[in-house]
């Protein structure tokens, strides 16, 4: 009698699913990017759920002595990944506690599901230890008919099914007319790296910003989510919106992890994830990479003009890129005071100092020279220049930056007195980034201020 089959081994904790013997984490059914040592890491958590695992059994079981290794950089590495995947926190934990200089506890409830056991007796299939016995050769022969005619069944059922699926768009996937990018959570370990975080999440709402067909929520208005606990149909609720997009960032040196999911949210109903991963160089097209994937799984209908945008995207120089988000970062949320804006023309000039081509940061640059002209830290003539020169240098490296053409349309308003000229720019940065908001913001006040008063309120 030969041994029975091992039964599939499942951990079952919220809406996540280990296959023990596959290796695998899934999560609502869909394959998660976890593998390796990360996965092995993960078993011995949930198989040790409430109790603390320390860092000398963790090194024993995974790393073992004859093995030159920095433990201490590979657990937290592996820790990380495991955190990203699961959506996890370090500071407010739902799976994996820390416990500093101990080890880690999972913490969540966990459940172990079997798999129905197949095995053989005495030449008899069992299933769940009950015997079944062999075929007789006529019983053969009559399920070998009855199966040729459920395969011609089958066969004719599904050239049916192609031919009506190619007539017709499919509706498995509910489409998204709307979407709210809630902020990128920081799973570097480091709260100072809050910066990147959250301009990694400015850039994909401004890469999003330019899908004509899709309805963009804007950052100001997702910020104030950050770290919220609140359900996403409640979020979807407030912000009036189908979709939401989640996820983290992970920064390790100059190497770069996004993970995104895209859900329904009203109904919370998981569509699609992904992680990318990329050298901090190369982070431009990793931003277009997961804009465009998510224009794609809400079937937005990209037009070739904002195709060609999202594969034209080049490399930057990682110290260049960094200075460039530190300056957003202070530009986005102290932009009324004069130290902060001074330090954010100081990170734009250093990035520019750095990478004499990346176009953003004569944008981000022209723009701290607009802010300090407006909250009087500058007087309108000392600013204007700068600007001006900022803004004809970023078009002239990338004309397709929609931020840089608003600007410029403040310039033609405000210091140039130039009303012509203001208002098709403020239209052509709307058209290259329809859910900009500062666009529409601003061409609303030009229009009220020249008389336009009911095209403005719309």
């Amino acid at each position: 009698m030969s041994a029975p089959a091992p039964a599939a081994r499942v951990l079952r904790f919220d809406t996540f699913e280990l296959d023990l013997r596959a290796g695998e984490l899934h999560k609502r059914g869909v394959k998660l990017r976890l593998q390796g040592q990360p996965v092995q890491l993960l078993t011995i958590l949930l198989q040790s759920a409430g109790s603390v695992v320390t860092r000398e059994e963790l090194r024993s079981q995974l790393w073992p002595a004859d093995t030159f290794v920095d433990f201490d950089h590979s657990l937290h590495n592996a820790i990380g990944r495991i955190r990203e995947a699961l959506g996890d926190s370090a500071e407010i934990p739902r799976y994996i506690e820390t416990l500093p200089r101990r080890g880690y506890r999972f913490i969540a409830p966990v459940e172990e599901v079997q798999a129905p056991r197949i095995s053989e007796a005495n030449g008899n299939k069992t299933r769940e230890g009950v015997a079944v016995a062999p075929p007789t050769a006529r019983q053969s022969k009559t399920r070998a008919a009855l199966a040729l005619t459920l395969l011609i069944l089958a066969a004719t059922g599904s050239a049916f099914w192609l031919v009506r699926a190619v007539s017709r768009p499919t509706s498995a996937a509910p489409r998204l007319r709307s979407i709210a990018v809630l902020p990128l959570e920081n799973l570097s370990g480091d709260p100072s790296q809050e910066y990147f975080a959250d301009g990694m999440t400015e850039e994909l709402i401004t890469d999003l910003a330019k899908v004509s067909a899709l309805r963009v929520i804007s950052r100001t208005s997702v910020m104030g989510y950050k770290g919220t606990k609140k359900g996403l149909p409640e979020i979807a609720k407030e912000l009036n919106v189908d979709g939401i997009v989640e996820g983290s960032v992970m920064r390790s040196g100059n190497r770069v992890r996004i993970t995104a999911q895209l859900l329904h949210a009203p109904t919370d109903k998981h569509l699609w994830a992904e992680a990318y991963e990329r050298d901090l160089g190369d982070v431009l097209r990793l931003q277009n990479e997961v804009a465009q994937a998510i224009a794609q799984q809400v079937r937005a209908q990209l037009t070739p003009q904002q195709q060609a945008r999202f594969r034209s995207a080049g490399s930057v120089n990682p110290d260049a890129y960094e200075a460039y988000l530190r300056g957003r970062y202070y530009l986005s949320n102290q932009f009324t005071m004069g130290q902060p804006l001074n330090t954010a023309k100081s990170y734009f000039e250093e990035s520019i100092r750095k990478d004499p081509d990346f176009a953003l940061a004569y944008s981000g640059l022209a723009d701290s020279y607009v802010y300090l002209a407006f909250f009087r830290q500058l007087s309108p003539e000392a600013a204007y220049k700068p600007a001006k020169e900022a803004l004809r240098k970023a078009l002239e490296l990338d004309d397709s930056i929609g931020e840089a053409h608003d600007t410029l349309g403040q310039l033609s308003w405000r210091f140039e007195w130039n009303w012509n000229a203001a208002e098709p720019e403020f239209n052509h940065a709307i058209a290259l980034a329809p859910s900009y908001s500062c666009a529409h913001e601003d061409r609303a006040v030009y229009l009220s201020f020249i008389g336009r008063r009911a095209e403005a309120l719309a």
